[in-house]
Order: structure tokens, then sequence, then C-alpha cells
């Protein structure tokens, strides 16, 4: 399996590499908890249509590494542009869900736009979900950290009781298989507790509300109506009206768990959107006229 070593401690990486070296290239960052695994209904289609799909298992997360250190969103952004380095890609959308887009916003506002043409922000948590002076809305940091103490006790039940609400299962449409949820809290359940931790920890500090104004490439957001983990307004609604050049689409009942409930809408945006500054002959060419 590929691996790289992390350009700030040498944490072995893992990563995935699928489709066509020569397609549109889009590198995914993942959920808190979640390895690029979460992906597959967006990867593999794309991958599929011509597209280069390259996703990151940040430390701590997948198959990577599990260091004690590095969980600050820094050394984060900084993981995921050696990624970029080590591949040498070019002209890369980078596509983050949840934490993920704090990630990808770090990475072009820490390393500039040579290698990253456009953002796609999934979900997002961005600017932030934590009362911060940049996020005045956001959730009273002594409630996150009563719900800290919650997941320290048992993380697989903290996990379950989320599920209806991450997917907003109770909302026509958005019905998910009990197996399925049983392989994605599996998934949460393989990040050991320090890097679970540590991601929260990241999610606690969040504001990037500074950096989203001086945001000079495209951006696509998607979020849904019903997504309690980032409310709409206070989360895609802002990054919208504060990047210059952003595309604002909103999923009806859509929750956090949209790249499962509404999986062939989000692959089709980002589809149109990856493609549309990095057109070429070939499978793409024909798979977009037959679309």
């Amino acid at each position: 399996m590929p691996y790289y070593d992390s350009p700030v401690d040498g944490t072995r990486l893992h990563y995935v590499d699928h489709g066509p070296a020569d397609g549109p290239v889009a590198v995914f960052a993942a959920s808190a908890y979640l390895g690029h695994d979460m992906w597959e209904y967006q990867m593999l289609p794309l991958a599929e249509a011509g597209y280069r799909c390259v996703a990151l298992d940040r430390r701590g997360h997948g198959r990577s590494d599990s260091p004690w250190s590095g969980f600050d969103l820094d050394t984060l952004a900084d993981d995921l542009h050696g990624l970029l380095d080590h591949l040498d890609l070019r002209e890369v959308t980078l596509v983050g869900h949840s934490i993920g887009t704090g990630e990808v916003l770090r990475c072009l506002t820490r390393h500039g736009t040579a290698r990253v043409a456009r953002l796609a922000l999934v979900a997002g948590v961005s600017p932030g979900v934590v009362r911060s002076p940049g996020t005045p809305d956001g959730v009273d940091p002594e409630v996150l950290r009563a719900d800290d103490e919650v997941f320290r006790r048992d993380r697989a039940a903290w996990f379950v009781s989320g599920v209806d609400a991450f997917f907003a299962a109770h909302l026509p449409g958005n019905e998910v298989s009990p197996e399925y949820v049983r392989h994605l809290i599996g998934l949460c359940m393989a990040t050991g507790p320090r890097a679970a931790m540590g991601i929260r920890g990241v999610v606690a500090a969040l504001d990037t509300v500074a950096e989203l104004p001086a945001v000079n490439v495209p951006v696509l957001v998607v979020h849904g109506t019903n997504d309690t983990s980032a409310p709409l307004a206070t989360t895609a609604e802002r990054v919208a009206r504060l990047v210059p050049d952003s595309t604002l689409k909103v999923y009806e009942r859509g929750g956090h768990g949209l790249f499962v409930t509404h999986a062939e809408r989000l692959t089709a945006d980002l589809r149109e959107f990856i493609g549309a500054g990095a057109p070429r002959d070939g499978a793409l060419a024909g798979a977009k006229a037959d679309a």
C-alpha cells in the first residue's frame, strides 16, 4: 500500500491514488475519525469517469501511523500538502468534509496556489462551530468539554447515539442500512483514543474566519439544511459570504452524512466542479458527453 512520510515529523501516512494519472485531480480529506474509506461513493464513480482521485488517511486515522503529537491544524495541513508534493500534483481540487474543510482551507492559505486550483467544502465545520472571537455564535466551550467526557467514557456508545442526527435519518430519503452504520462506526472505532481526542481538539480550536476573504480560487460549498453537527447558517452560508469566488449548494433534508444519503447528487456536483477547469480528451470527454 502507498505511504509517504510527513514533512513535519516523518510520521508514515497512508493514501490511495485511483483513476488515470492524466485525469483532473481531486484530493480528498476525510471527516473526524474516518479515513479515505468514507469517500467510496464519490471516489469510485469519479475514477471510473476519468478523474484521478487521491485520498489521505490523516495521522492516527485509517491505515496511517498513530503518533502522539501533531494534532493541530497547521500540522494536518502540512501533512496534506506533503502528499501533493510527494505525488507532484498540480491543478488540484481539494475536497474536504467536516473538519477536513479546515485542513484544505489551511493547506491553501498556508502553502498557496502553486498546486491547488479550487476547493470543495462538504458539510464543513468551517469557519468554526465552537465559540471563539471569530465565531461568536458557536457552541459554548463548556458544552464541548462535557461532551468530551462522555466521549472518553464510551466512544462506541457515543457514535451509536449520534447516528440518527448524523444522517438526518428520521427524514424521508435519508435511510441508511444498519449494515452500513455498523461499518462506519467500525471505521470510527479503528481511530484510537489519542487520535480521536486530538481531532476533537482541532475542531474545538477551529476559527478560519480571518483566512476566508483571502481565498483566491473558486470554492464550492455543499451543505445540508438539517446538518446538526454544523448548522447551515453559521458554517456554509457564512463561508459563502466571506469567500470572494464561492458557489453554495444547499441539499434539502441533508444531514452531516450527506456523502452517503445524497451520494449521487454530491458526486455529480463534484464531477462538474472538478472538471470545470480541466477539460481533456478521451475517457473524461466521452463521459461528459454522455452525462
